[in-house]
């Protein structure tokens, strides 16, 4: 069923009922009608979960928490970048407010020339040309969900209009009542996708460059746009997490729980903000950690289904 590029959701409504009973969509929502700031996205593919990667010494990528210096607060929740730690992630106790912050160990790309020809267009297959097993050498040993993604990806500064940790993360947990702010992720980023997952979770997906966009050259940049607006989708490869994060006490004005789908990129910096500049569509190989995501493998058997519902914001709970 095709969809418009900004479609608005109206649960109940004629044209997505099919669809909505397909997928086992909730149909008491209380009307949500709303589109959201950022193109149609689409699941291409998705495949059985694979063991992938290198025993964590060898493993340029990989998943780690931070030590506890004797009387120190909680341990901190890490990707890193061979022993550099490049962000941090959402806690471990699943009811503090979702995360992802860069740190100081974010500071290359991490490209592999010997499949470029392959992601400069569009993949058809998972693992067309081998990109799944050339990015598995980087990746720390574990199990992995393959998708190919297809989106529209929106450039979000932080603070500033579209933001998730001032806006909805905010709506839940309110703001951080040490530092009297919300959440600072310390990167710009993209969004492109957040949908229902029942009455009481809501599923938001991010795209998170290892470098900030101002790293990336501007002629680069310039030629994916020409080509993209020649209809060239290039593609970008992403080690992704699932974490589901929910207020434990409080009085929040919108409790529910919040999926975070976030694609760290490896490959495709200057592919995504070229796609943003141009409001055109880029193609996603993410490969999603079963072992280090905060959801269980449940949750993460979901993603093909809920990838591929219209895309629908979320209204506040009056």
């Amino acid at each position: 069923m095709s969809q418009p590029d900004n479609p608005i959701v109206r649960f109940g409504d004629a044209v997505y009922e099919a669809a909505g009973q397909a997928a086992g969509w909730p149909t008491d929502l209380g009307g949500i009608d709303r589109t959201v700031p950022y193109g149609r996205g689409m699941i291409i593919k998705s495949g059985a979960p694979q063991s992938l990667g290198l025993p964590a010494p060898e493993a340029r990528l990989r998943f780690g928490t931070e030590l506890q210096e004797l009387g120190g607060g909680p341990r901190r929740r890490l990707l890193m970048v061979g022993d550099e730690p490049a962000f941090e992630l959402s806690s471990y106790c699943g009811t503090c407010p979702f995360l992802f912050r860069r740190l100081e160990g974010a500071k290359e790309k991490l490209s592999l020339q010997d499949v470029q020809a392959q992601l400069n267009g569009a993949l058809h297959e998972l693992d067309d040309g081998g990109v799944i097993d050339a990015y598995a050498r980087l990746l720390p040993e574990g199990e992995y969900l393959p998708l190919l993604l297809s989106v529209k990806p929106r450039l979000v500064v932080p603070g500033e209009e579209g933001d998730y940790f001032s806006g909805e993360q905010v709506t839940t947990w309110g703001i951080d009542q040490f530092w009297g702010l919300p959440e600072y992720p310390h990167t710009p980023y993209y969004r492109t996708f957040e949908t229902v997952v029942d009455t009481d979770a809501h599923l938001y997906e991010f795209v998170v460059p290892m470098v900030p966009p101002v790293w990336n050259e501007r002629e680069r940049v310039k030629q994916y746009v020409t080509l993209m607006e020649q209809g060239t989708v290039p593609t970008a490869v992403a080690v992704s997490t699932l974490d589901v994060c929910e207020p434990a006490v409080g009085a929040p004005v919108d409790h529910y729980q919040h999926w975070g789908l976030t694609h760290f990129l490896l490959d495709g910096h200057h592919k995504l903000e070229a796609a943003a500049t141009a409001s055109q569509p880029v193609q996603i190989l993410s490969l999603l950690t079963l072992g280090e995501s905060l959801a269980g493998k449940e949750d993460c058997a979901r993603l093909p289904t809920l990838r591929a519902q219209p895309s629908a914001a979320r209204i506040a709970r009056a």
